[in-house]
């Protein structure tokens, strides 16, 4: 049995391993497929052991790996090749949900923080095109920043079900905002729900970028806000939505 203990040693060993290959390839925008496509799949098939990843669930068709920044970030990575939020695949009918995925191993954020997070503090995000260092498609896992769940919980009553424009920047950045109950109603996932967004103009999903923070709204209902903002590298925004997580997770001292 897999001790509290020998998970966070195994986790531990597994990120100073990625660490490690991570830095010997620091220009090489393809290490985290290399990672999972190279290691963590091989491993898992062959010994049931997916080192350096904490898991890989090949039905589902995703990885996790410790992030290398960070006590309690965590990366979902596909076991396919998908370049990122661009990637046509991601709006295929038969698309894995990475984003429920995601979220079910927000688990692995409370483990390593090593105590028990409100959904508010937890969150996921894709960065675009634009403001992401990797070539294969990840979802960030860690906690929201205490001043983004903040003034998520202030502007509450006006995140409505369509998207609309969040009433003040984030981080510096404007963002849309919309409230669902949950990640993986067929035909609304938060992929979808972004792309009904542009209007089908799918070509230009590579600019955006994603962000689920959970919630809980007035009738004391679960749920999620989802967030997406747009590059605007003439302005300055890279469409980084990885800037709204706190991976430092203070979450002690909020």
């Amino acid at each position: 049995m897999l001790t509290r203990r020998h998970w966070l040693a195994a986790t531990a060993a597994a990120a100073c391993l990625a660490a490690g290959l991570a830095r010997s390839h620091a220009a090489n925008p393809n290490v985290l497929w290399q990672i999972v496509h190279e290691k963590c799949v091989p491993n898992e098939a062959r010994f049931g052991v997916p080192f350096p990843c904490v898991a890989v669930n090949r039905t589902g068709g995703y990885a996790i790996l410790k992030d290398i920044e960070g006590a309690t970030q965590f990366l979902l990575i596909p076991t396919a090749r998908i370049n990122g939020i661009e990637d046509p695949a991601i709006l295929m009918p038969d698309a894995p949900n990475y984003w429920q995925a995601a979220w079910d191993a927000t688990s692995l954020v409370q483990a390593a923080a090593e105590h028990a997070l409100p959904r508010e503090d937890l969150s996921l995000a894709i960065n675009s095109i634009h403001g992401r260092s990797q070539n294969q498609f990840h979802i960030h896992i860690d906690c929201i920043r205490a001043e983004v769940r903040d003034t998520l919980r202030q502007h509450a009553a006006e995140i409505g079900g369509t998207w609309a424009p969040f009433p003040v920047p984030l981080s510096g950045h404007p963002y849309q905002a919309v409230r669902v109950e949950t990640l993986d109603r067929p035909g609304a996932t938060p992929f979808e729900l972004l792309a009904d967004r542009l209007r089908g103009a799918r070509e230009d999903m590579g600019d955006e970028t994603l962000i689920v923070v959970g919630a809980t709204f007035g009738d004391g209902e679960p749920g999620f806000y989802l967030l997406a903002g747009r590059a605007d590298l003439a302005g300055g925004n890279r469409g980084e939505g990885e800037e709204l997580q706190d991976h430092s997770c203070g979450v002690k001292s909020r």
